[in-house]
This record gives structure tokens, sequence and C-alpha cells, in this order.
């Protein structure tokens, strides 16, 4: 009777044990699997995250690349001296322009680009003033390196020449040896940067 005690207890103790054992391992695998997807669904989201910032810099970038082309197709605007930046699709112009109405162009055209929310102007209008003394400056440089350059040659008689600019028109005047001397003269004015056309008034002994 005592045995069959013993073996009963024994039995019912395992059977409990059995049990708590099961009931461990199932809360442990239903724990694993709870985290398991909220690590999935974590790093989902930030995948979808990081690919909306990639979507945005990218039609930033595009938005930029078609204002600056608009521009450049802008025949009345110097594009030249307008920076470009874009934000959240908000498009910024900075820069220099010729006068007050080039910089209402620009940004009447930025805004007609496909994409553009808004545009902020920061353009500055160029002293007139600054622009002459730049080309001027310019012109200078461009009649001493043509009088280098022919006094540099051996068929030019550089003595004889003399050299004007006047906004990147180049005149060339004075008495050379022969026809080939004058076209030599005008071919080196020609070749020099910053010279839109050669004025060539040379004399032929």
């Amino acid at each position: 009777m005592t045995m069959t005690k013993l073996t009963l207890s024994k039995t019912l103790l395992a059977i409990t044990l059995g049990s708590v054992l099961t009931t461990g391992s199932a809360l442990a695998a239903e724990t694993t699997t709870d985290k398991a997807q909220s690590t999935a669904s974590s790093a989902g989201d930030k995948i979808d995250s990081s690919m909306n910032k990639v979507g945005g810099f990218m039609d930033d970038s595009t938005i930029t690349a078609k204002v600056k082309a608009a521009l450049v197709d802008h025949e009345s605007i110097k594009s030249t001296d307008i920076s470009v930046k874009t934000d959240k699709k908000v498009v910024t112009l900075s820069g220099f322009v010729e006068s007050q109405k080039q910089a209402e162009e620009a940004v009447s055209v930025a805004k007609g680009v496909e994409g553009v929310a808004s545009v902020s102007a920061k353009l500055h209008v160029r002293d007139a003033k600054e622009s002459t003394a730049k080309g001027y400056a310019g012109d200078t440089a461009t009649t001493s390196e043509i009088k280098a350059k022919l006094l540099a040659d051996e068929n030019v008689p550089s003595r004889m020449v003399k050299v004007e600019t006047t906004d990147g028109v180049v005149q060339l005047s004075g008495t050379v040896e022969s026809r080939a001397q004058s076209e030599r003269a005008e071919s080196i004015a020609k070749a020099v940067d910053g010279v839109k056309s050669v004025k060539n008034d040379l004399k032929v002994k």
C-alpha cells in the first residue's frame, strides 16, 4: 500500500514537472517570436525611412538640375552668375544679375519648373559702375596680352602696330611691310582669350 502511494506520488510529480517545463518552453517560444517580429518591424521602419530620405534627396537634385537648365535656356538671363539650391522642393536663387527685371525673370523661370514648391530669391543687382570697371580692366589685360604676343612673333613688326580694345573688340592700326604681316597680326589677336572680334586697320607699305 505504501509502495503504491509512493509510486503514485512520483507519477504526479513527473506530470507536474512536465507541465511546468512545457509551459515554460511555450512562453519562451512566444517571447522569442515577439522579439523577432518587433526587430523585423523596427528594421522595416528604418529601411522605409532611409528610402524616403534618399527619394527626397534625389528629388531635390533633379529639381536643381531642371532649374539650372531652364535658366541657361532663357536668353535674357545670365545664368553663370546665379547659384541654385533646393531643399525639400524649396528653390533658393542667389548671386548677381544685371537688373531687377532679370531677377524677376529668374524667379519666374524657377517657379515654372515641375516639382518646385516655392522660390526664395536672394539675388543682387550688379552695380553698373562695377561692371564698367571690370570691363575696362578686362580690355586693358587683353591689349597687354596681344602686344606681348606680337612682340614675341618674329614675322610681325610689333613696334609699328597699335592695339586698342573696347568691350572685347580689338582694333589694330599702323603700318606693316606686307599683307602676310597684317594677316598674321590679326590671327594673333583673334587667338587671345576675351577677344570678341578684331578690326584690322593695318596699312601695307
